[in-house]
């Protein structure tokens, strides 16, 4: 301990410990126990492993297996749902960008005093349960919803639209709950530009639509990184969403990793999905990680 207080400025220590703790407890034990678990042979008993280190006759073994893995590959049902997890959540991190940019400019320009009622109007959904919402949502993208009923009572269609149990519905729950996390990124970092640079932009002669790819486009790229990367890497791992909107065609790692967990009691070949989908993940988290120092600096 001495030794590594000596590494860091006095009076730093005990400002970065916090976090390293948490990072520590809440990040790299579970990491390494779900790394143990995928490394161990499925058994009939409690818990439905085989253990790592056993100690017999004054001998210590040590068992890894890695059949867990290789049955990773020879399935191609998990390839599947790893792609799948991926196009979606890129999908719909383009979808909240798409629709989140414009919010987070709208906000960052209107009036200071207006700005607070925005963000509480861009939060205030989430107050309620996430569950409640997803439930809303079944509700509205039914045969007999809300939506369906409404087209065919103007007149716009003749039989209900298919929304419910398609990837549609599931674009539209992941869009809708995850947008917030979108739209406060952009939001902190658009209102934070030096607003003189568009001024001399259009000074030098720039119009609306050049000065905001020439100037403000650039300048918010750790903003869109960031909202990306709180999009993006949960919704791989979602199970919800496609769980309660998406139908038996959906199928995303999260799905998969709750039937080998919950309903085959498979938790080696559970912890090995979770494991590869850590690394799957290590790119993104890097690069979120990387331009949230660069927007913390600027």
């Amino acid at each position: 301990m001495n030794k590594i207080k000596s590494l860091i400025p006095a009076g730093k220590f005990w400002v970065i410990l916090p976090p390293y703790v948490w990072l520590l407890v809440f990040f790299v034990l579970p990491f390494v126990f779900v790394g143990k678990i995928s490394v161990s042979e499925s058994i009939l008993s409690i818990p439905p492993y085989s253990p790592m280190f056993e100690w017999l006759d004054e001998k210590l073994s040590i068992s890894i297996n890695f059949a867990n893995y290789i049955w990773l590959l020879d399935d191609p049902l998990y390839a599947e749902a790893y792609w799948n997890s991926i196009v979606i959540a890129f999908w719909s991190t383009v979808f909240c960008l798409l629709i989140g940019y414009p919010m987070g400019y709208a906000i960052a320009r209107a009036p200071k005093h207006q700005q607070p009622i925005w963000l509480l109007l861009v939060l205030l959904p989430s107050w309620t349960s996430f569950l409640i919402r997803v439930y809303a949502w079944m509700g509205l993208l039914k045969d007999n919803g809300l939506i369906n009923n409404s087209l065919m009572f103007v007149g716009i269609i003749d039989e209900p639209l298919r929304m419910m149990n398609t990837n549609f519905a599931v674009y539209v729950g992941i869009v809708y709950s995850y947008l917030p996390f979108m739209v406060l990124p952009l939001y902190a970092n658009l209102v934070k530009h030096d607003q003189s640079l568009i001024e001399a932009a259009s000074d030098l002669g720039a119009n609306k639509v050049t000065t905001f790819f020439k100037v403000t486009l650039p300048l918010s790229f750790n903003g869109i990184v960031a909202g990306s990367m709180l999009v993006f890497i949960p919704v791989v791992g979602e199970y919800v969403i496609p769980e309660l909107l998406g139908g038996t065609d959906t199928i995303m790692i999260g799905k998969v990793l709750w039937e080998e967990f919950f309903n085959n009691r498979d938790w080696p070949v559970a912890a090995s999905l979770a494991v590869v989908m850590i690394l799957i993940l290590i790119i993104p988290i890097t690069l979120f990680h990387h331009y949230q120092n660069k927007e913390v600096q600027s």
